[in-house]
């Protein structure tokens, strides 16, 4: 049963942001759940079905891929209610899904464990090689600058002013992803997330001499 749930959810989801040009189509939903769920393997603690589900769905109700993040919820809403789920399984998928997102670096206290895995691998797709080539699809398609040295970095900010505010793709690596190793819940993405950060440090070092006009 529970091979057939994660299947149809599989479809769902392919149905739903398979070619996604803003960096969260289905190969990222597919690299955070099998982050996830070789999170959950090396501490050896959390339900992996559950992380698997909240892992593919984690997308579905973003106020960004939709008309708003009321339709977002309706749509998951709608689908984990065709699923033969306990009912709270489906609490604990809909409360790890609305608890992870970024949200203007707010922390907030994640619910479970599950959510502290989903949250790490999905913060492990947001950086080193993988994550600067989302950063400039998603700038490009939310119709950013590359870089522009007036536009100042923000620090703190509300979620509206993150969502909403302007920004520049080189800025979001300030505002956000250079800040999400030091985030991460467990020690495993902790360990995994080092690499990627040196790569994107890397590569703003390199930006600038380019963008600077040096050789």
């Amino acid at each position: 049963m529970n091979k057939e749930m994660i299947k149809h959810t599989e479809d769902f989801v392919r149905s739903e942001l398979g070619e996604d040009p803003t960096g969260h189509d289905w190969f990222h939903i597919e690299r955070v759940r099998c982050n996830a769920l070789y999170i959950c393997e090396k501490e050896g603690t959390g339900d992996p079905f559950i992380i698997e589900l909240a892992a593919l769905l984690h997308d579905i109700p973003d106020e960004k891929l939709n008309e708003s993040a009321e339709k977002g919820t309706q749509k998951l809403n709608a689908f984990l209610n065709k699923l033969e789920l306990p009912a709270d399984s489906r609490d604990r998928i809909k409360e790890i899904i609305d608890s992870i997102s970024f949200k203007g670096g707010r922390k907030m206290e994640l619910p479970s464990m599950e959510a502290k895995i989903v949250q790490d691998a999905d913060r492990l797709d947001a950086i080193g090689a993988i994550g600067i080539a989302r950063a400039f699809a998603y700038g490009g398609k939310k119709g950013q600058q590359i870089y522009n040295p007036e536009i100042l970095t923000r620090d703190k900010m509300t979620e509206q002013e993150y969502r909403k505010g302007k920004s520049t793709s080189i800025n979001h690596f300030y505002e956000k992803l250079l800040k999400l190793k030091d985030l991460m819940n467990t020690e495993t993405a902790r360990n995994m997330a080092d690499e990627r950060q040196n790569v994107m440090e890397t590569f703003l070092s390199q930006f600038y001499k380019e963008w600077n006009g040096q050789q």
